[in-house]
């Protein structure tokens, strides 16, 4: 229980997907504008991040590795995320079509979203269990959650702000989001110190 709680909070707040390893940027840029889309995007991603490292878990280990084609899970796990995203645009095209239409090309992205890939890539890495797999998957989407809000609050206050020609724009974000980035380098070693 202590291992899956350290997963759960590491892949959160110490090793976050966007901000410590610059991982899903394009997402995290784009739909960070409105707190609306911001948390359905999020929403989004928690579910594909989770049901990837689900199913991608058992790919690895009954298929991949039994028949030696562990150099295949690469290729396997982007066929897996995108069959995945393809499930949450039909579900939210039918049942949320405001939330489906806010995301728009952004949904799709989420196939080729580097984040997702890598959670999947680094449940193997680390040789997590199934279960551990899952947390780490809805953990680093929670994560991504969390540094979506909190940027979409960042660039909310911003647009109130009186910032310099030169800065306007992409310029100004891209500080705001460093500046996000440096602000969660302080909980280095939280996970791994919480329970000495």
């Amino acid at each position: 229980m202590k291992q899956i709680f350290v997963i759960l909070v590491s892949a959160i707040l110490v090793d976050n997907f966007v901000l410590s390893k610059f991982l899903g940027c394009c997402p995290f840029l784009g739909v960070s504008k409105k707190m609306d889309s911001a948390l359905g995007m999020s929403g989004a991603v928690i579910f594909v991040m989770g049901l990837a490292s689900a199913a991608t878990w058992p790919i690895q280990h009954y298929l991949l590795e039994q028949m030696n084609l562990e150099y295949m899970n690469t290729l396997v796990f982007i066929l897996v995320i995108a069959a995945l995203v393809q499930l949450v645009e039909i579900i939210l095209k039918r049942y949320i079509p405001s939330l489906h239409k806010a995301l728009g090309i952004y949904l799709p992205l989420i196939t080729t979203n580097c984040a997702v890939l890598g959670v999947t890539m680094l449940n193997v890495d680390n040789k997590y269990g199934f279960w551990e797999s899952v947390v780490n998957g809805v953990g680093a989407g929670v994560g991504f959650m969390l540094a979506l809000v909190l940027f979409a609050g960042v660039r909310r206050k911003l647009e109130s702000c009186d910032v310099p020609k030169a800065f306007q724009g992409l310029p100004i974000t891209l500080v705001a989001a460093s500046l996000v980035s440096l602000s969660f380098m302080g909980f280095a070693g939280l996970a791994e110190n919480m329970f000495k």
